[in-house]
């Protein structure tokens, strides 16, 4: 499966980076599983489960807080204050 460059940062610093096959969060309007070749857009997230597929199919699961997601076309990036792994 294809993969992407993700980076989630709290204002503490980075709290993942690397390559990911997927990442699901809840967005403000629900729940969202992003892909590599997905369409650019900006939206909010709130207090749930994210789970970060990693490059060798490795699942990352915590609770992130609210903050803000930001998909381009050659990277997809979250804000947050803070993220509680597994």
């Amino acid at each position: 499966m294809k993969t992407y460059p993700l980076l989630i940062s709290s204002p503490d610093g980075d709290l993942f980076r690397g390559n990911a096959q997927m990442l699901i969060v809840r967005g403000t309007e629900g729940d969202l599983a992003i892909l590599a070749g997905h369409v650019p857009f900006v939206t909010g997230i709130v207090r749930g489960k994210c789970t970060v597929v990693t490059e060798d199919e490795t699942r990352k699961s915590g609770v992130i807080e609210e903050g803000i997601l930001t998909v381009d076309t050659d990277q997809v990036t979250v804000l947050t204050s803070g993220i509680e792994w597994e």
